[in-house]
């Protein structure tokens, strides 16, 4: 019978000649891309040797510029995640800066490759366009200021028809803010700035918006604003592409999973903490937790 001393040495031989087979098939990515459809964008995209990403440039966190001019935000950072995984690389994109209404578009008639601009993915869409995987579930949530004596849901929810909420104007704002404060005063106001700008004159005690907003102001100006700590509405951001292209949405699915649940996570990560202030989550070997 073989002792463990040498059972281990065959364990530790074939790890390496697996390591070594797997290195192999990593050296040859492109070569491998060629037998992909000939019609594949994956393909396309390689041999250009650059990816082509739609976006905004003036919605922080998603899409916005620093102080360099340059494009940053989570949108961002989902592209170079992408172009990492194309070319090992995250610089090799070329940003069309677009606005919203040539999202599908600007896919559709092969001006980008991809549109990661903080998109909602719905089935009257996704009719129109493929989408990825999810890389965020946005809601809506509230956001209050530290000095107030209803900075959190509890306060906001025991102070009933005190309570007062500023959201956008829509034709569900009101039922918006209602399913979770249904007695609060709710006041509806004609931009997203306004909708903050009430809560900073302490017109009202919170503001009703974007849960990615309410995480980035919250941990930019900790002093000024407060995550009052209730979110709803669940809502999914995907990234979009030319539909009937199997290879290319595998591709790009692949990509982001390999970055939110995987080995591959440093640009997501870093995304995380620097536009939301969040603690990545922690990636457990053993069953899939997604």
């Amino acid at each position: 019978m073989e002792d463990f001393a040498e059972t281990r040495r065959n364990l530790v031989k074939g790890g390496l000649l697996g390591g070594l087979a797997l290195a192999s098939v990593v050296s040859s990515a492109r070569q491998a891309a060629a037998q992909a459809s000939s019609d594949s964008l994956l393909r396309t995209v390689l041999d250009r040797g650059h990816l082509i990403v739609g976006t905004g440039s003036t919605n922080a966190p998603w899409h916005f510029e620093d102080e360099k001019g340059e494009l940053t935000g989570m949108d961002i950072a989902m592209a170079k995640i992408l172009a990492k995984g194309l070319f090992d690389d995250a610089s090799k994109i070329e940003f069309v800066r677009q606005d919203a209404a040539q999202r599908v578009p600007n896919i559709n008639t092969g001006k980008v490759d991809v549109v990661i601009q903080f998109m909602t993915i719905s089935p009257a869409r996704a009719q129109l366009v493929a989408y990825s995987r999810p890389y965020y579930v946005e809601g809506v949530a509230l956001l209050t200021r530290p000095d107030s004596d209803k900075k959190t849901f509890d306060d906001l929810l025991k102070a009933g028809s005190g309570a007062r909420i500023s959201i956008l104007q829509n034709v569900d704002a009101e039922e918006t803010v209602k399913k979770v404060l249904p007695e609060a005063t709710v006041m509806q106001l004609d931009s997203q700035p306004n909708v903050v700008l009430a809560l900073d004159s302490k017109r009202v005690d919170a503001a009703a918006v974007d849960l990615s907003n309410v995480w980035w102001l919250a941990k930019r100006h900790p002093d000024k604003y407060f995550d009052a700590g209730k979110s709803w509405n669940a809502m999914l951001y995907g990234a979009a592409v030319r539909q009937g292209d199997p290879d290319w949405l595998h591709f790009v699915n692949t990509t982001f999973g390999v970055a939110i649940h995987g080995h591959q996570n440093e640009i997501y990560d870093a995304a995380l903490r620097d536009y939301f202030g969040l603690t990545p989550p922690a990636r457990k070997p053993g069953l899939p937790t997604f």
